[in-house]
This record gives C-alpha cells, structure tokens and sequence, in this order.
C-alpha cells in the first residue's frame, strides 16, 4: 500500500538529473536523452522514491513495466501522467526486447521499472541491458530502493561479505541441492521466498545449513514490516506452528561457523538439528556437505545421537 503522496509540485526537475530547489519554480517536462533508464520505485513506503526518479518517470517516452495496474497507480499517487505503457515480464521474448531497442535506436528514451524496489534484481531485465549495450546504446541507472539490501541492513547478521542468491528452487529435490550448494559459502546470505513456500524452504535450510542465526524479513517499509530473527531450526518451527506469512519475503542467513575449539558438540549441534528434519543418511549428508567434515565420523556420530 501506498504510505504518502507525493505532490508534482514538490518533485518538479528542470533537468531530468537535477532539482531546482528555488522559489516557486515549476516542473518541467524535458526531453530526455534516447536511452534505457532502470529506475528503483518504493517497496511499498512511496516516500521513499528519489527526486531523480519521480523526474525521470515524467520525462520518459516509453516505460517497460511487469504490471501496468501497478505503474498507473504510482503514477496516481505521485501526481504525475502515466508515459505510454509496455508490458515486460519474465515471459517477454526477443521481439519484445527488439521493440525497446528500436524504440531507443529511434531516439526515445525507455525506462524499465519492477513492481517494487530495483530493477533486474531477481527481477527480468539483465538480456535487455544487454541487447541495449550490444548495439551500443546509453543505459542508465536510477538507483533506489531494494528488499534485499534493506532487510541484510535490518537482520543484525554480517554485512562486510554476502550473497544474494535470489529465489530458491521450487521443487523440495532441486531446492536440496541448491542450498548443499551454497552451504560452504562464507558469507550471509541473502535471499528471497514465496510465503506459501516458506515452511518447508525453511525446513530445507534448517537441514542444509544447520542452527545459523537467521532473519525473516517482511513487508519491509510498510504498515506490517516483521523482522522475526533466531536460529533456522527455530524459525522453521515457528512458521511450521503459525502457518504462512502475508506478503513478500527475504531470508537472510549468517556465514558458516569458523572452526570452533568444541567441534564434537558443534558436531551434535548440527546432528540434531538435521535429524530433526530427515533420515540418518540424510542429516549425516547435510551435515558433511555444511561442514567438510569425515563422512564416517559423522556417521559414527549421528547413529550414537539416533540410538538415545
């Protein structure tokens, strides 16, 4: 939901880059430059759009967009007329990509904005900007607005190296491996998720990573903003107990563990939890992906903690 209005009379620029912040001035429709503009909109706090953004929305010939109903109604709520509208999603294809690439080698200028937050970030987009640099076009960023970097600032969990690995697979099988993928990798990580997904990709993570801190962040900037953190184990119990979240979801895990001077009871740490979640085999398999460590120990290990 839209938190604020914002008026045209307090977001008028004289150049698309630039605000004048004198007296009574007047905004200004100018001709932009021809181009493809990626432009960050808000999360759902409509504060949040920059000056340069709310210029370069009233001065584009063309915006690409997911959803036009969204498009119009920020338009609507930033006072400004809605530029001529073109649906681009996951589904568009060469042609559609052809059409803004004509569109700008014509002398337009193309903006590119996703229902939320930054373009191209888990969002379609990346081939465009390519096709656009192929033939040697301007591309230009408006930055702004992002659910991944705002819930890694909110989640209390290190923030010097991270991965954002985007939306884990669908399927329980592929989403496995993707997270045994990712299990060695010494940063937090920063990732999204579907709420009816949430659960069981918990339960997975829980599996594959082990008891790391975590953070689950949503509606961030709106009315219901969460940020509910504690171990994976935990969290995963807690959704599991209360049932899927409302709105749009970011996971944010913390690095692996260094070497800890008590590796056997990090050792039935990690076996507990994993157990919690499968087989023998399957909590040893997690496990010794997480870890590096021997197989047969921790086999040895996980067999002593399933006999109690």
């Amino acid at each position: 939901m839209l938190a604020q209005r914002i008026s045209a009379q307090r977001t008028g620029a004289t150049r698309p880059d630039e605000i004048d912040a004198g007296a009574g001035a007047r905004p200004k429709r100018e001709k932009l430059a021809a181009g493809l503009y990626l432009i960050a909109t808000p999360l759902g706090n409509i504060g949040d759009i920059s000056h340069r953004a709310v210029a370069i929305l009233k001065s584009v010939d063309l915006l690409a967009c997911e959803d036009t109903r969204v498009v119009r109604r920020l338009c609507s709520a930033l006072a400004i007329a809605a530029p001529r509208l073109v649906r681009y999603d996951d589904h568009a294809g060469e042609h559609a990509r052809a059409q803004l690439v004509d569109a700008v080698r014509a002398g337009q200028a193309v903006g590119l904005v996703a229902d939320a937050g930054s373009p191209l970030i888990a969002d379609p987009g990346y081939r465009l900007v390519r096709a656009m640099r192929a033939e040697g076009l301007k591309v230009t960023a408006v930055p702004g607005p992002s659910a991944a970097i705002a819930a890694l600032m909110l989640a209390g969990l290190p923030t010097d190296r991270f991965l954002f690995a985007g939306f884990p697979p669908r399927a329980r099988g592929p989403r496995r491996t993707w997270l045994a993928e990712l299990a060695a990798v010494r940063a937090t990580l920063v990732l999204y998720e579907s709420p009816h997904r949430l659960v069981e990709s918990l339960a997975d993570m829980a599996a594959a990573l082990g008891p790391r801190e975590a953070a689950v962040a949503r509606e961030l900037t709106k009315t219901f903003e969460e940020v509910r953190g504690a171990t994976l184990p935990e969290l995963a119990a807690h959704y599991e107990a209360a049932g899927a979240p409302k709105g749009e979801i970011v996971v944010v895990i913390a690095p692996p563990a260094e070497q800890a001077d008590e590796p056997a009871a990090d050792l039935d740490a990690l076996l507990a939890s994993a157990l919690k979640q499968g087989s023998v085999r399957d909590a040893v398999e997690a496990v010794v992906r997480a870890t590096g460590m021997n197989r047969r120990a921790v086999y040895r290990r996980a067999l002593e903690l399933a006999s109690r």
